[in-house]
């Protein structure tokens, strides 16, 4: 898979996940840059990435995780 078909794929979640049609990912999107962004729609986006993806995100992984690209690069390295 393509960064570019797994940034197509997180955006379809985020938008999901966010309720936000219009949600333009970036590789320096954080939390703080979604309003609706709270623990719960964390957790709820890290189930829905693991189910999309087929993929296990262990806690020390999410741990990294400070902003989309690290994201990307995750599921890349998972799914390369």
């Amino acid at each position: 898979m393509t960064r570019s078909e797994i940034t197509e794929t997180l955006t379809g979640l985020f938008r999901d996940i966010f309720y936000d049609d219009d949600l333009v990912l970036h590789d320096e999107m954080t939390a703080n840059d979604v309003e609706a962004w709270t623990s719960l729609t964390h957790i709820n986006l890290i189930l829905a990435v693991e189910e999309a993806f087929e993929i296990k995100i262990r806690s020390n992984e999410i741990e990294k995780l400070t902003n989309v690209k690290a994201l990307i690069d995750l599921l890349e390295s998972k799914l390369g």
